[in-house]
This record gives C-alpha cells, sequence and structure tokens, in this order.
C-alpha cells in the first residue's frame, strides 16, 4: 500500500465518529417517497446532501422534477486524464408500518450489539443513506488529504427509487450529456457475506406476458358439453407444459440465442461460496433442484435464462364444487434473461408458440407486461478487475463476483440511455432487514465500506 493511500484511510479512520454523526441526522429526516405527506422531508434530505457535497468541494444542486427532486453534482480530479465516474445512490426510505414492531424509533438511530457485532439501526441506514453516504465520506477523507479526488466524479442521488422512479428517465433523457461518464458506481447492492465483499457482474432482463384463452361464448354445463366443446383451462395447461422439455430447457424457437457459458473460472469460484442444493432449497422446504439439467443453484439463479408461471385463472374456485367449463382462462408469465437474448424476440417467439397451439374456433389475446435486457459486465474486464483488487485488499476474505437474479432497472437505463457499463458494488448484509422493521447497517459495513471506495477510487487512477 502506497504512503498517499494509508494517509487517507487513517484519515477516514479519524473521520468515523464525525461520519456516524452525519449517517445519524441524515436518517432523521423522514424522506418517505410513496407517501405525499412526506414530500417535504425528502426535500429536505435533498437540501441536507447538497449541502454536505457543496462542503467537500463538490458543485451540487437541488434539481426539481414532477415528483421528489434529484441532486446532481460534480467534482474534478487531481489530474487531467483521470477517468470519469457517475455514482448512484437513493435518499428515499421506504415506509415505517408497522410502528409496533419497531424495537427504536425508526427515525432515530442507535448503536446497539446484534449477534456480537455493533449495528446501526434505522430506516434506510441500510437502504440507501448508509450505503451512499459511505461513497460521499470516502470522497472526503480524500479531499482531506490530497485537496482533490484522484478521478473526476459525478454524483447523482435521487429520491423515488422506492416508488418506481417515475421521474428517473425523463431526467436521464432531459441531462444525458451532463451525466454520461466513463461508467457508473452503484451501490444498493450486497456484501455475500460479513467478511467477503462482492461485485455483481449480472443482472438478469425480464419479459412478462399475460395471456388470456378464450372459447365458448358462455361458461358452460361440464355433463351437457363435456367432451364436445373446448376447455380453455385445457388448452392454457398444455401451453404452458410445453414450455420446458425433460431436461428443464425451456423449448420456444430461438430462445437460448445470445446466451453464452459461464466462464468455468467464474463457476469454479462460485463452487467455493459454499452454496449447496440442500442448503438453498433446504431453506424454503424443498430438496430438488427444478430448471436445467446439471447445473448448480447459483448458476441457475444468476447465469441461465427461465420461464416461470406466475398465476393461473380460470373456471370456478371458490367454495365448494362446481361442474363448469370455463369460457377463459388465463396466465401470467415471466422470462428471466441472460446474456445478450433479445427481449423483443423472446416476446415474439411465446406470442407465436401460443398461437401455435390455439384450436381455429378459439381466440387468444397478449397483455405486455414489460421487457429489459440482461446486464452483464464482462468477467475479465478492467473495471472488475480493479474493483476486485481493491476490496479484496480491504476485507478478511477475497472478493467475489456474482450475479444477481433479479433487476435494478437504474443499471439498464444507464447502458441503455448513457452508453455506460456499470460496477455494482455495496455493503449491506442479507439480514440488515431492508424494508423491514428494525433496518439496520453494520457498523462495519458503512466504516470499511467508506474504506473500500477509497480503495477503488485509488485504483481506478491508476
Amino acid at each position: 500500500m502506497s504512503a498517499d493511500l494509508s494517509t487517507v484511510l487513517e484519515r477516514a479512520d479519524g473521520n468515523l465518529p464525525e461520519s456516524l454523526k452525519r449517517l445519524f441526522d441524515l436518517v432523521r429526516i423522514k424522506s418517505i417517497s410513496t407517501d405525499p405527506a412526506y414530500a417535504s422531508e425528502c426535500r429536505r434530505a435533498a437540501e441536507w446532501l447538497v449541502k454536505e457535497l457543496r462542503e467537500i468541494g463538490f458543485e451540487a444542486s437541488v434539481r426539481d422534477t414532477p415528483g421528489h427532486p434529484m441532486v446532481v453534482a460534480h467534482q474534478g480530479a487531481g489530474k487531467a486524464d483521470a477517468p470519469h465516474v457517475l455514482f448512484y445512490g437513493h435518499y428515499d426510505v421506504q415506509p415505517v408500518d408497522p410502528v409496533s414492531l419497531w424495537e427504536t424509533d425508526p427515525f432515530e438511530p442507535t448503536i446497539r450489539k446484534e449477534g456480537g457485532h455493533d449495528v446501526i439501526t434505522g430506516r434506510g441506514t441500510s437502504d440507501d443513506k448508509g450505503q451512499l453516504l459511505t461513497f460521499v465520506e470516502a470522497c472526503r477523507a480524500y479531499r482531506q488529504v490530497h485537496g482533490a479526488l484522484p478521478v473526476r466524479v459525478t454524483i447523482l442521488f435521487e429520491g423515488e427509487e422506492e416508488s418506481g422512479s417515475p421521474s428517473l428517465k425523463p431526467f436521464l433523457q432531459a441531462n444525458a450529456e451532463e451525466l454520461k461518464a466513463d461508467f457508473a458506481l452503484v451501490c444498493d447492492t450486497s456484501m455475500w457475506d460479513r467478511q467477503t465483499p462482492a461485485i455483481s457482474a449480472g443482472l438478469r432482463g425480464m419479459v412478462g406476458e399475460e395471456i388470456v384463452i378464450r372459447a365458448a361464448n358462455r361458461d358452460l354445463h361440464s355433463g351437457y358439453y363435456g367432451g364436445a366443446a373446448a376447455n380453455p383451462i385445457h388448452i392454457l395447461s398444455r401451453i404452458l407444459a410445453g414450455l420446458h422439455d425433460d431436461t428443464g430447457r425451456v423449448t420456444l424457437e430461438g430462445f437460448y440465442e445470445g446466451v453464452e457459458e459461464t466462464p468455468d473460472a467464474v463457476k469454479a469460484m462460485w463452487e467455493t461460496l459454499g452454496t449447496s442444493t440442500r442448503k438453498f432449497l433446504g431453506a424454503i422446504g424443498l430438496s430438488e433442484p427444478s430448471g436445467e439439467k446439471g447445473r448448480s443453484v447459483l448458476e441457475l439463479t444468476w447465469a441461465r435464462p427461465t420461464a416461470e408461471v406466475n398465476g393461473i385463472e380460470g373456471g370456478y374456485a371458490g367454495e365448494g364444487f362446481k361442474t363448469v367449463i370455463a369460457a377463459k382462462a388465463s396466465a401470467k408469465v415471466s422470462f428471466r434473461l441472460v446474456g445478450k437474448q433479445d427481449p423483443a424476440k423472446i416476446r415474439d417467439s411465446f406470442r407465436a408458440y401460443v398461437r401455435s397451439k390455439i384450436p381455429a374456433d378459439c381466440s387468444v389475446e397478449f397483455h405486455e407486461h414489460g421487457g429489459s435486457p440482461a446486464i452483464q459486465l464482462p468477467y475479465d474486464s478492467a473495471l472488475l478487475t480493479k474493483a476486485k483488487q481493491a476490496l479484496s485488499a480491504e476485507w478478511p476474505k477475497e472478493a467475489v463476483v456474482i450475479g444477481m437474479g433479479g433487476s435494478i432497472p437504474i443499471v439498464g437505463d444507464f447502458q441503455k440511455m448513457l452508453g455506460m457499463e456499470s460496477l455494482l458494488t455495496g455493503f449491506a448484509l442479507s439480514d440488515d432487514r431492508i424494508h423491514s422493521p428494525n433496518e439496520k447497517y453494520d457498523l462495519a459495513s458503512f466504516h470499511k465500506g467508506i474504506r473500500s471506495w477509497i480503495r477503488i477510487l485509488d485504483k481506478l487512477a491508476g
């Protein structure tokens, strides 16, 4: 470690009491974005962040939107040729109901022992105020020591992430030139465990479809018409059952176009994480893996595409029994995408498959429920390699590169609208109870998170 980097880390250590005080002040602001009654609190949080950013040399401002305001800030670097990063976080929080389940006031943060560890309690401590402040405090320490940051930094903090981000895309479109950078840093993710930092290299995309199959012009008596009239529930059942073959692969034509195999080295690293099929499925009362045969549960959930039926409706489902052939039946189906799968092509293929199974005297209609491509950072990218080295130098165990089964829409927006890849690195833990009563953030996550960003910024500059 260089003497310069060591000095910045020591400054961050010395700043910790004041850093915690600032976190407490921010958590006390009740920035609940879903409830209009807290609109003034959301603005107060944005103004608080602008004030803090200006104190450490950023040109920062509150930007109004039709909803809650954005915070945008810029600061140059000590070197003219330094890379430019966009850091994203959100200052809004979830509602706290039911308040009766909180052990302390959700907006009066405290530090207490939990499981032998010091934790910071309060709404937003983990999601996302504590997380975003790790970066702000890293910038503070670096600037206090060197008078400038090692990279050019633009910051975007939004106030509507917990309410669907309705203002975000229009804001990105209107301010694309100002917000473009070499790449984005996103902090709204987790560690693998308390000692192992993680970088999320992939996010699965999604296609959502609802299908409605209609047969007779009314519900029918199953004794009078049974065996002669088309039953839309039967038709729907055959369609859904045919989505997978006996090996668990999805049968749609062209479905696997753009799906790449996970590198053996990455799969070997995932094997070291200790997530067996028994451990993964046993926690939810299952034991037999579904999906493609011969693949680990982590590969299935992080790196392979899926087709899942999320809901079925048709016929009589009330108390008792009714011998009826329903006039219609419907299902909601979602596809998780990986690699370079094209959402539009997947949707078209699914609809073509469904239409091919509909009898000539029946009909089908489709209702679209969103579609987005997968996000994949190359496993051998320089950005990922540098971040992995920086994190591994700070934490007890080497950083791991993982995938995520779900989606973070902002990452897709950065790629599609601003042409930027994103590095997803955060320091939350799976037991932080985000969105639930008694949310917490480990003190070590906050402290070492600050130190981690210092190391990452230093490594990116080099």
